[in-house]
């Protein structure tokens, strides 16, 4: 059986006409080869690392060069991954909520060196050390989900800040990097309390809905969703179904969104715009923030991106799992490159994946323009 899905120009009538607005005119010899080479690498992956389903998008300059499924988004119903198929975010969503966070600085609503006491008056005493900024780039002293947190319990978004609030600072603020998703859930509420909007319909309004991004938005497992993907893991080699949560844990600003390629293509057209942001918010948020003493941090974290050099070319980029899913989106900045990896498997490696599909597409753009 062949599992592979994508748009084609040689499908007749309406849909070939409907499918066709999200394809590029064909391409260079080199370019064909170039696609040949990553699908039948994406395609030995999935069969090394067991990923039931996986989707690719490729684009250049905001444009889509490739988009394209593989493989299963349901195993027992045995339906194939298209470029519609919807995933969920994991920490990629993070992106999204830091975007929201510096619309309300470009507003004026808040600012980045405000301590976090300005919106959460009953906080502990320590949380005036700590800035958005560093709630944004990880550098606040916030932590992780405590070991015995309850993902089973339907919590509230109060319960939740009275948990974040319960927990000491792990470090003094400005002075270490720490992946934190309770800062970014904070971070959510902190949008919830400026605009009087649940985040996530903020994101809705000012993001997916400008953009034309229709099937991104809040988890909802109990929503008919179409297209929706189901997640996987492994355990003792056999393929399982995703572990379930409650419903509150699943809305929360520290990613918890679902997408297709195609809405993240429209995400990744955008940022070279100002649509959303002004070019200097864009810049501060893909710039390494610093520390307390001068220095960025050691991670080269942003607001919600990592940035960093890989074999000379500037990147910017995020994983993320989450229940059975696993995410990569690699935007390579001087080459106009993008790469997005979308899986449901929760021991699958797709920022692995997205750096060799560069690699393939990078490599046969030096090729030719050798020729040239």
């Amino acid at each position: 059986m062949n599992l592979r899905c994508k748009y084609s120009p040689l499908i007749p009538g309406l849909v070939a006409i409907a499918l066709a607005l999200f394809l590029l005119p064909r391409f260079s010899a080199q370019s064909d080869a170039a696609q040949e080479a990553a699908g039948n690498y994406v395609r030995e992956e999935m069969q090394r690392q067991h990923i039931p389903g996986l989707a690719l998008l490729v684009s250049q300059g905001g444009k889509i060069v490739r988009a394209e499924g593989f493989g299963l988004a349901n195993v027992e119903l045995q339906v194939p991954v298209k470029p519609e198929t919807v995933f969920q975010s994991g920490s990629v969503g993070k992106q999204f909520t830091a975007t929201a966070v510096m619309m309300l600085v470009e507003e004026g609503k808040v600012g980045l060196d405000d301590p976090l006491t300005n919106f959460f008056p009953d906080a502990p005493a320590t949380w005036k050390e700590v800035t958005v900024r560093e709630l944004l780039s990880h550098t606040g002293g916030f932590g992780d989900y405590p070991e015995k947190f309850d993902f089973r319990k339907d919590w509230t978004e109060n319960e939740l800040l009275k948990l974040v609030e319960g927990i000491p600072l792990a470090y003094p603020p400005g002075t270490k990097w720490e992946y934190s998703n309770l800062g970014f859930l904070t971070l959510g509420i902190l949008i919830h309390r400026v605009t009087g909007e649940f985040y996530g319909d903020f994101l809705q309004q000012r993001i997916f809905q400008p953009l034309g991004m229709q099937t991104t938005r809040i988890i909802s497992e109990a929503d008919i969703v179409p297209n929706r993907a189901a997640g996987y893991r492994l355990v003792k080699g056999e393929l399982k179904n995703q572990e379930w949560v409650a419903p509150m844990v699943n809305t929360t600003a520290d990613g918890s969104l679902y997408f297709s390629i195609l809405d993240l293509a429209k995400w990744d057209a955008a940022l070279y715009t100002e649509k959303l942001l002004k070019r200097s918010s864009l810049d501060q948020m893909w710039t390494p923030a610093k520390l307390k003493n001068g220095q960025p941090n050691k991670d080269g974290y942003g607001f919600g991106w990592v940035t960093g050099q890989r074999h000379g070319h500037r990147v910017i980029s995020h994983d993320g799992a989450w229940q059975g899913f696993k995410t990569a989106v690699a935007r390579y900045i001087d080459d106009q490159l993008t790469v997005v990896v979308l899986t449901n498997l929760a021991e699958a490696k797709p920022g692995e994946i997205a750096q060799h599909v560069v690699d393939i597409y990078l490599s046969d753009a030096k090729s030719a323009a050798g020729k040239h």
